[in-house]
């Protein structure tokens, strides 16, 4: 990173992405390549599609909501607010809103996250209906 900054990201810059949830980038940036940031917001009832990251560790801080996650084959459980879930790289995961508010959590990852490094695994076909969008 070359010098100190505060950023404000737009809220209105929020977009469906395809692995089933809304994203909004905070920060992920060439010109800090060693994390990015993510707000991430999955409406009740939904499930984000199974995919993994080829190269990044990637925490899920939860700020809001309930759910289940699942990684790999090793760990599946209830998440709330306040609770970190650590994910290997390369490991499949996925989160589902099981409350009756958003889902919403931070997606750090190290180092940043690029879209060629996301690979949907699901079996199931796409069915954006059984997203909420």
């Amino acid at each position: 990173m070359s010098q100190a900054r505060i950023t404000s990201p737009d809220a209105s810059a929020e977009y469906f992405f395809e692995e089933g949830c809304f994203i909004l980038e905070l920060s992920n940036s060439v010109d800090d390549p060693a994390l990015s940031i993510a707000r991430a917001r999955v409406e009740p009832g939904c499930i984000t599609r199974l995919h993994r990251l080829a190269h990044q560790v990637e925490r899920y801080v939860i700020l809001d909501g309930e759910g289940w996650v699942e990684v790999g084959e090793t760990v599946a459980g209830p998440i709330k607010a306040g609770d970190v879930v650590i994910i290997p790289a390369g490991a499949s995961q996925r989160i589902r809103n099981t409350g009756d508010r958003d889902l919403v959590f931070l997606a750090l990852c190290t180092p940043r996250f690029e879209p060629k490094d996301y690979a949907d695994i699901d079996p199931a076909p796409m069915d954006r209906g059984n997203l909420g969008d």
